[in-house]
C-alpha cells in the first residue's frame, strides 16, 4: 500500500511540474528580447524531482505539446511547433534534464553539483536549438553561419538564462522540504 502512495505521490508531482513548465512558457518577460521562463521550470523540475522524475516531467511537457495543446511560448503546441524553428530549443529541454539527471548520478544532488548541471544543461539546450536552426535554415542564414544563429538566438539569452538559474537555486531550497521525492 505504501508503494502506491509513494507512486501516485510521483505522478502527481510529475504532472504538476509538467503545469509548472506550461506556465512559465506562457510568462513573457518583454525586453529588447523578450524571453520566458520556460527553462526555470525545466531546471525546477529536475531540481525538486530529481534527475529521473524531472526528466518524465520536462517529457510530458513536449508530449502534451506534441499532441497539440498550448503549454509552448504564445499559447502554441503541435508538431509544427516543434519541428519549427524553436523546436530545437524545445527538444533542448529534454536533452538538459537528460544530462543534469546524468550529472546527478555522478556527483550527486549537491548545491555545487546541481548549478553546474544546470549550467551545462542551459549549454546542451543551446547546442541542439543552435543546431536545430543551422540544419532548418542552412543554405539561407548566409556567410556567418553558425556564428550568426549564436548571435541572434543564444547571445541575448545567456545573461536572461543565468539569473533564471539563480533563481532556480533559491527557489529550489524553499520547495525541497515540502515536496516528497523519496
Amino acid at each position: 500500500m505504501k508503494d502506491a502512495k509513494k507512486k501516485t505521490f510521483d505522478m502527481v508531482y510529475i504532472a504538476l511540474f509538467a503545469v509548472v513548465m506550461a506556465v512559465c512558457a506562457w510568462i513573457v518577460i518583454p525586453m529588447a528580447v523578450p524571453f520566458t521562463l520556460q527553462t526555470f521550470g525545466v531546471f525546477l523540475a529536475v531540481g525538486v524531482l530529481g534527475g529521473r522524475k524531472g526528466t518524465i516531467a520536462v517529457f510530458l511537457y513536449l508530449l502534451l505539446g506534441l499532441v497539440g495543446l498550448p503549454v509552448f511560448s504564445g499559447f502554441t503546441g503541435g508538431v509544427g511547433v516543434l519541428f519549427g524553428p524553436t523546436g530545437g530549443y524545445l527538444i533542448g529541454f529534454l536533452a538538459a534534464a537528460l544530462v543534469m539527471w546524468g550529472m546527478e548520478r555522478l556527483f550527486g544532488k549537491s548545491k555545487k553539483a546541481f548549478f553546474l548541471s544546470m549550467v551545462v544543461g542551459l549549454l546542451c539546450c543551446y547546442l541542439v536549438g543552435t543546431l536545430w536552426i543551422v540544419f532548418l535554415f542552412g543554405n539561407s542564414i548566409g556567410a556567418t553561419g553558425v556564428m550568426g544563429v549564436l548571435l541572434y538566438c543564444v547571445v541575448p539569452y545567456v545573461i536572461p538564462d543565468l539569473i533564471k538559474i539563480g533563481l532556480v537555486m533559491l527557489t529550489r531550497k524553499r520547495l525541497l522540504p515540502f515536496v516528497r521525492t523519496a
